[in-house]
């Protein structure tokens, strides 16, 4: 395989890393998280005018027209910084909703909004009983009129306490883990019936649950056919996947090489502990596991590109390859730190959480892993 990339390539990842080494440093970072949106408003805006924002959308939609390879390489940079602004979440998840499923018109009224970085979105899929199965829908969608009423309950929305549009799964037939049947629909998280429920997640960004209580939403609402989300929502989710653990091989070489700096500086019994064989041995194995998943990613996003089962076991392979490896590295990471390794004042222990939320986050490694052997 060809993992040369090109002159377009080096130059996006050029620009995201001089922005972030600039403007995105450790304690803006932990600022950030204080405030009510959970990001800044202002490098959403910035994301706009670099062109980020239009990466993954095609050039009849006013995007890039880049593929999952440069999502990939833009998000590895974004978790290098560990950066919180909603790129998966509303970019990705909801945006390509949008692009694969919407009709002309639902394309063209949100997704320049969307790339000029006036609009955000929210995917609101995942309920309390699916963990992490898509086609695990028991929220309801019954028809009457010309339009359809909403019940049922979705929970850990990524930026849905921050969206101005919500994009529903919800079932007009079928049983509840029938992938036949799931509807999308656009909901306004200020309709009457909504109830948004906003926490901070384990790693400090924010999530929300979301109750549909009698929510009425027209034809206008409903994105694609009827009961024909699925297979859209499949291809959302698995580029969001990679995405999401691209962003985690980012994370987990920053933990390697600052582990390595720290073990050459500190000393115990008048010597760098770097040079006790043993801990030679852990970085050296954590250096391993970031070059598998690294090629797991690689591997992941060239095989997206072909679509089918054979794209879905290598996104499922790749997720597995982070938890295990996101799990391992952050543990020695923090071991090899001491006791600094346990505190706030330290990156390593936000990184070793945001490791830890990507692990459970768009189907834990149990799930990735059955996925896998069921499309052998």
């Amino acid at each position: 395989m060809n993992f040369e990339l090109s002159e377009e390539q080096h130059m996006l990842v050029d620009s995201i890393t001089r922005f972030l080494n600039n403007d995105y440093d450790f304690e803006t970072r932990r600022k950030l998280l204080q405030c009510e949106s959970g990001y800044s408003k202002d490098n959403w805006k910035t994301f706009a005018e670099l062109g980020w924002l239009s990466v993954p959308f095609a050039e009849e939609n006013g995007g890039f027209g880049g593929s999952s390879l440069d999502v990939m390489l833009m998000m590895e940079a974004f978790g290098r910084a560990l950066v919180v602004e909603p790129y998966i979440a509303s970019v990705i998840m909801g945006g390509r909703a949008i692009e694969l499923l919407g009709n002309d018109q639902q394309k063209q009224s949100l997704l320049p909004a969307l790339i000029q970085g006036d609009l955000q979105l929210a995917l609101a899929y995942e309920e309390s009983v699916s963990r992490g199965n898509p086609a695990c829908v028991s929220t309801k969608a019954r028809q009457g009129g010309t339009g359809f009423t909403l019940h049922g309950e979705k929970v850990m929305v990524l930026n849905g306490q921050g969206a101005d549009k919500l994009l529903v799964t919800a079932r007009v037939s079928g049983g509840l883990t029938d992938p036949q049947g799931i509807s999308l629909f656009l909901v306004e998280p200020n309709q009457a019936g909504v109830e948004v429920t906003r926490y901070a997640t384990s790693d400090g960004s924010c999530a929300a649950n979301i109750c549909f209580d009698g929510v009425t939403v027209n034809a206008e609402q409903l994105v694609g056919k009827p009961g024909g989300a699925f297979a859209g929502l499949t291809t959302v989710l698995d580029e969001a996947t990679v995405a999401l653990g691209a962003e985690a091989v980012g994370a987990m070489e920053v933990l390697y090489k600052s582990s390595v700096d720290y073990c050459k500086t500190r000393k115990q019994f008048g010597s760098p502990i770097g040079k006790f064989q043993v801990l030679q041995h852990r970085l050296v194995d954590m250096f391993i596991q970031h070059e598998l998943t690294q090629s797991a990613m690689y591997m992941a996003g060239l095989r997206n590109l072909e679509g089918g089962d054979i794209a879905a076991r290598a996104v499922s392979a790749f997720k597995v390859q982070v938890g295990k490896a996101g799990r391992f590295i952050g543990q020695q990471a923090v071991q090899l730190h001491g006791g600094m390794g346990m505190t706030d004042e330290l990156d390593v222990g936000y990184y070793f959480k945001r490791l830890t939320a990507i692990d459970a986050l768009l189907g834990n490694t149990d799930f990735h892993l059955t996925r896998y052997v069921n499309l052998g």
